[in-house]
């Protein structure tokens, strides 16, 4: 982010930290060598909350507040979530597609002004292998095999957002010039990680 406190890069990174009662994500910039780089924001999901609310912040401080993501049943009527500002502005939203998701995971992604973009996982095998593992007794075996999800907008890319392989979850996100705003992109990137059933 630059001293306005606009996004400015199209390359993230995702990683998933753990705490005893939340999971915490740290958000990165990309550099060129492929390693992380500044921190842009920091979020924290409670575990067994009923309702799917998180606070994005400017650090693991905690103490400014960059965007929300919020459950749409909490300020009205519709499945998904919706993604707001600092300052109460709504930014879009995101919704998990749950028939087309039953054999691979579908996304939409909405951006008041844009077109709806469409996120589907990459590989059908490892769509199918990854509903497969959550039948099987290995409640603490992580599913470590990487994917991928592709959105895009009447065929054209939008952005991709790639797992890494590893015991913690580290996620990539690329995004299309011009495509959605970096803060929807990180809340849609998170959400696939932490609210989607897997």
């Amino acid at each position: 982010m630059d001293s306005t406190g606009q996004w400015t890069g199209g390359r993230f990174t995702v990683r998933q930290g753990t705490a005893l009662k939340a999971c915490r994500y740290t958000v990165s910039e990309l550099l060129p060598d492929g390693s992380d780089g500044g921190v842009l924001a920091f979020a924290e999901l409670k575990r067994f909350s009923l309702e799917e609310e998180m606070t994005f912040y400017a650090d693991a401080s905690r103490t400014r507040v960059l965007f929300t993501v919020e459950e749409r049943g909490l300020r009205g009527a519709g499945g998904g979530h919706d993604v707001w500002d600092a300052e109460g502005d709504l930014i879009g939203g995101f919704e998990e597609k749950a028939v087309a998701s039953l054999l691979r995971s579908t996304w939409v992604l909405d951006q008041p002004g844009s077109p709806a973009a469409v996120g589907r996982e990459r590989n059908r095998f490892v769509a199918v292998l990854r509903r497969v593992w959550d039948f099987l007794p290995l409640d603490l075996v992580p599913f470590l095999w990487p994917y991928h999800f592709d959105f895009e907008t009447d065929g054209k890319p939008v952005m991709t957002v790639d797992k890494k392989f590893g015991l913690r979850d580290r996620y990539v996100v690329d995004m299309a010039a011009p495509g959605p705003d970096p803060r929807l992109a990180i809340a849609q990137a998170v959400a696939l990680d932490a609210l989607q059933d897997r």
